[in-house]
């Protein structure tokens, strides 16, 4: 879920960012009669434009459906099918979430400098059909799974053998590579096919809506099939949807723009730390004499800035760096002013971004833990419907969506009329910050409330006793992060996307893909930790102290907090036309 959340708030807010670009609502018009002046004088036979617009639309519901059919369910088919331990079973899925988190960074990377988007994602998508095709057959063929057990997550059980466990983790690995190539490819190549920034904003408003469609669409749909009717079926219709999405995709082959491989901005990035390395011994002379390499155009910066000197060697030119027409000889041991400026910018934001890691490993923690709770409560409304546990994450999958338009629609303008500017990118993440603390309390009283219900029963010693308490309870600390998630992951685009440099927009938003995967990767730490060094989380929950480790994740993410307000409060904006750069004030009113 919190991938999916990432990957819409990265593509709306980045060309939201585009469509303005500083220009006035007359710039933008002129340049549009002139572009309609061009288009008139093209050729109609120019690739791109809305024609292409269905069969891209329809791919992206089709992966969306098929991604969420695999694994919005799958904490609870490890737990019921392959009798998996509950605590272990939630660690493997943030693995995985990590992983699928984590893939399309690189995915991008290998479209941007080898193949280009159409390419992966048309073998993307192939693999995730493939990958849909293994899922389905773990599900129908009963030699590939354990035999059933009555109390899952006992020492009774039998544990899958390794012939089964590589069949269904060869399905996951599939998977990962699928997401790798669709999730960005997918949005970079929808907007590849429009020429004017508007058309790509509605792209983008329309991707938006396509991706929370097939999310909400998985969770609830798909994952209730899965657990009242048929996994073998649930799975299916996922297949189904790849393979559907796959044909959409084929069909419009023939309208689409194919943008050609650009190069990755990654190498510039690597070439900095290169040279900076290959020169540490090279005593560096006062900035007014030292010779700096600023290219053949001299655009960007002329001078390194003071911050971080030590990478300014990277940009000073020594004998045999240039030929003689002043071109890079030494790529790996030369670079560019403004290169180095570049790598200055992510080493200034890291302080920041370092401190949503800790939040990030928060909601992995709270996403898995709520859905095994579930397993143990009362999830039925009314006398013929049950909620599926997988289905836990829609609570906070819709406050996102909620509290996301209220935001836009009624807090933030209300915030401007009072204060005559908009809320900073800090001010949304430190608010995000905060209602995600309360968020974690939240979570620590509701499992209060349902281990009191349980000692009131003395069944500490029943495993697997169905808890008489609404599992609805849960959906209260969800929400609440949910709520969360729209102030600061959309914050932290908006700070990435604002300060990076402009050859580095594209590296911005892989920043909060990299911050979600190591968040759900050390969330399976965090829990393996706990295990080893406490008795809190047993295999059976009612038997657990979960309440306590709930407690310990509020404590961690308010220090984490506080360390949030410490790097804010010195960072200074360096892409900005505010007349006040420094973040002080905005801090404090947070």
């Amino acid at each position: 879920m919190l991938s999916c959340i990432q990957k819409v708030c990265d593509f709306k807010f980045l060309f939201h960012r585009k469509l303005n670009n500083g220009k006035t609502a007359k710039e933008l018009a002129s340049e549009n009669s002139k572009f309609d002046e061009e288009k008139s004088k093209m050729s109609p036979h120019k690739k791109g434009g809305w024609i292409t617009f269905p069969f891209i639309s329809g791919s992206i519901l089709g992966v969306g459906l098929a991604m969420g059919g695999a694994t919005s369910n799958l904490l609870v088919y490890l737990v019921e099918k392959y009798n998996v331990r509950s605590i272990d079973a939630a660690q493997i899925v943030n693995i995985i979430s990590g992983s699928l988190s984590l893939a399309p960074v690189v995915g991008a990377i290998v479209a941007d400098a080898f193949f280009g988007c159409y390419s992966v994602l048309i073998f993307s998508s192939a693999i995730q059909l493939l990958s849909l095709v293994i899922f389905t057959l773990t599900a129908v063929v009963q030699s590939l799974r354990p035999t059933p057990c009555a109390v899952p997550g006992t020492d009774s059980c039998q544990t899958a053998s390794k012939g089964q466990l590589t069949m269904l983790y060869g399905g996951v690995a599939l998977l990962c590579i699928a997401t790798a190539g669709t999730r960005f490819n997918q949005a970079t190549m929808g907007a590849s096919q429009f020429d004017r920034v508007e058309d790509q904003a509605v792209f983008f408003n329309w991707f938006f809506i396509f991706m929370y469609a097939a999310a909400i669409g998985s969770s609830t749909a798909i994952v209730y099939i899965q657990d009242s009717v048929s996994w073998a079926l649930g799975f299916a219709l996922g297949m189904g949807a790849s393979a559907i999405s796959l044909a959409f995709l084929l069909l419009g082959s023939k309208y689409y723009h194919k943008p050609a491989p650009q190069g990755s901005p990654f190498i510039g990035l690597a070439r900095v730390v290169a040279a900076t390395l290959r020169k540490l011994k090279i005593k560096m002379e006062p900035q007014a004499t030292a010779s700096y390499f600023r290219g053949h155009d001299h655009m960007g910066s002329l001078t390194p800035s003071p911050s971080f000197s030590i990478f300014n060697r990277a940009a000073l030119i020594t004998e045999g760096d240039t030929d003689p027409d002043g071109s890079i000889a030494k790529p790996w041991k030369l670079c560019t002013v403004q290169e180095v400026e570049d790598f200055k910018a992510i080493i200034r934001i890291l302080p920041l971004w370092s401190s949503s890691i800790f939040v990030s490993i928060s909601i992995g923690c709270q996403l898995n833990l709520s859905v095994l709770q579930a397993l143990t409560m009362d999830r039925s409304i009314g006398p013929h419907f049950s909620i599926p546990a997988g289905s836990m994450v829609v609570p906070s999958l819709t406050a996102f969506v909620v509290f996301l338009t209220f935001l836009d629609r009624v807090l933030f303008p209300i915030w401007h009329w009072l204060t005559h500017h908009s809320p900073s990118p800090l001010q949304r993440i430190g608010l995000g910050h905060f209602i995600n603390v309360v968020s974690m309390m939240t979570s620590a009283l509701v499992e209060r409330r349902r281990a009191t219900v349980i000692h009131s029963h003395e069944a500490e010693v029943h495993p697997g006793w169905i808890v008489p308490m609404s599992a609805v309870w849960l959906m209260l600390p969800l929400a609440l992060a949910g709520g969360a998630e729209a102030l600061h992951f959309p914050g932290q685009v908006g700070l990435y996307y604002q300060e990076f440099p402009k050859a580095l927009k594209n590296t911005s938003t892989g920043m909060m893909a990299v911050l979600i995967a190591l968040g759900f990767y050390l969330s399976t730490a965090f829990l393996g930790v706990i295990r080893h060094a406490t008795t809190w989380l047993p295999d059976d929950l009612n038997h657990s102290r979960l309440e306590k480790v709930y407690w310990l994740i509020a404590v961690l993410v308010t220090i984490n907090f506080g360390y949030y307000l410490v790097c804010a409060k010195f960072y200074k904006y360096q892409n900005t036309n505010s007349t006040e750069k420094d973040s002080v004030g905005e801090v404090s009113a947070i």
